[in-house]
Formats: C-alpha cells, structure tokens, sequence
C-alpha cells in the first residue's frame, strides 16, 4: 500500500466518524482491533467511540496534522468541543474547550489494527 492510500482512507475513516456512519465503520477498523495496546476489538472500538459522542455531542474530529507511511498513519488531531460533565477526570460540565489529540495507527490491510492515543489534558486543564 503506498502513502497516498493510507492518507485517503484515513481521512475517509475521520469523515465516517465525523458523520457517526457506524454502518460504514467495519470498512476501516478491523475485527481485532487494539487500543493502548489493549485488544477491545471492534464492538468495544465502535462503543467507546459511541460514548464519546453521546459524552461531547458537539464533537467533531478535525485533522491538524497528518502523515503515512505504509503500514502506518500518524496524525495530530484538533478539537474544539463542550463535553457534557467529566472529561478526562476533570469537570467541564458543558464549557467549550479546546485540546489535541496525538494518535498513532498501525494498518493491517487497509483497517486499523492499533491505536495509540495520548490527549493533551493539560491543555484542559489550563481552560479550566
């Protein structure tokens, strides 16, 4: 798979969660999904995404930064979001907030096999 492949199903993959499309989810995530080096597979994927966004109905993935190289995406990813109580630990209860996200996917065909996911709390927290 060459680099301008992963880019363009990575950005279908944000666009498919940013339209909550969780019919066309299976397309980009696979079977046996890990999460922080934790296997959830894809029914615990598609929930903890489900959550998220019943959590922050406002949220919406937008990709600051991205880069491919086979089998893998790295991307920075910006947002700008009301959660509705606890986010992270820390009590947002509604107010708008903005932080990032650094992710790291490994790509086993052309769905992701792993992710690794460090949020920028600290960014937060300093709103807060």
């Amino acid at each position: 798979m060459t680099q301008p492949d992963l880019s363009d199903i990575y950005r279908g993959y944000i666009a498919c969660l940013n339209r909550q499309d969780w019919q066309k989810l299976p397309q980009f995530v696979h079977d046996d999904v890990y999460y922080n080096d934790q296997r959830i597979g894809y029914s615990g994927y598609r929930a903890m995404l489900e959550r998220d966004f019943r959590e922050i109905p406002d949220l919406h993935f937008d990709i600051e930064l991205l880069l491919a190289d086979p089998a893998y995406v790295a991307a920075r990813l910006r947002f700008n979001c009301s959660p509705k109580g606890k986010f992270l630990g820390l009590d947002v209860n509604g107010r708008t907030v903005s932080f990032t996200e650094n992710v790291f996917y490994e790509f086993r065909g052309e769905r992701i096999g792993q992710v690794w996911s460090i949020i920028d709390k600290a960014a937060i927290e300093a709103q807060l």
